[in-house]
């Protein structure tokens, strides 16, 4: 059965839109005890370990001057079964219906690429400074509006650091921060200005286990229409529209989803 088949989700979503709608410094909240405690500790006894052959080869990922000691997989042909089987429940009707209620946003679509997202670990003294997410999938062809976290390592203490933490427009004054307990769940909106990120470096014998999920629209508000964009790690300034920079074309990344699998890779 589909976790999300649970009426508890049905009511934690009516119960909490109007608080998400209204926290500050942008729409989001934070769960506790998200998923039922024994599925949250399987899907944690399954997740990849550090030194695991899972996770994205490339020289430049997670070593740069804004991220450190950060893996992860998008591709759900490399994760454990249970943890394949709960991100196709996390992409399910009953899961987008959760999220529309929570979030008072209509018509979100999921994203079976999981571009960005996925399986996400840093070990100690990895951290992710603060940043906006990018906020235009080509492959999708659509505008990234809600990201969905959930984290999965045991006995996480405040003192282990790694916290999430929010900031304002400005991405000058910190707002709020949560700590990434375990089976706890973080969902905000996404945009230009929702600056982000965990810059304090983790501390302690722990691997920050998080999932990933980010849901789309085909429209938005013009106000909150950008010009495409990378992760962006300072404020971003709002240019002319420039409807070629939407196109599949100028992602490579995104190209290289179908070739690879006409490749047989």
């Amino acid at each position: 059965m589909n976790p999300f088949d649970l009426k508890k989700y049905n009511l934690l979503a009516l119960k909490n839109s109007k608080k998400y709608k209204y926290n500050k410094p942008f729409p989001h909240i934070q769960f506790k005890n998200f998923l039922e405690k024994n599925y949250a500790i399987r899907l944690y006894k399954d997740f990849p370990k550090y030194n695991s052959s899972i996770w994205i080869n490339h020289k430049k990922y997670g070593k740069n001057k804004n991220v450190k000691d950060k893996k992860a997989q998008h591709d759900e042909r490399k994760f454990p079964k249970v943890l394949r089987d709960l991100f196709r429940e996390l992409n399910s009707r009953q899961f987008i219906l959760f999220l529309e209620t929570l979030t008072g946003i209509e018509s979100l679509i999921p994203d079976p690429y999981l571009i960005g997202g996925g399986l996400h670990l840093i070990k100690k003294g990895g951290y992710l400074n603060v940043h906006a997410d990018f906020n235009w999938n080509h492959k999708l062809q659509l505008h990234r509006r809600v990201n969905v976290l959930i984290y999965l390592t045991p006995d996480w203490k405040k003192k282990n650091q790694g916290t999430f933490e929010l900031y304002d427009k400005k991405k000058q004054k910190l707002i709020k921060e949560y700590v990434p307990f375990f089976n706890s769940c973080v969902i905000f909106n996404t945009s230009g200005d929702s600056f982000h990120g965990h810059p304090k470096p983790v501390l302690g014998n722990k691997l920050r286990r998080v999932l990933n999920l980010y849901y789309y629209t085909s429209n938005r508000k013009k106000t909150e229409i950008y010009n495409p964009t990378f992760t962006s790690y300072g404020i971003i300034k709002k240019k002319k529209i420039n409807l070629k920079k939407f196109d599949i074309k100028n992602s490579p990344f995104s190209n290289e989803i179908l070739k690879k699998y006409k490749n047989l890779i």
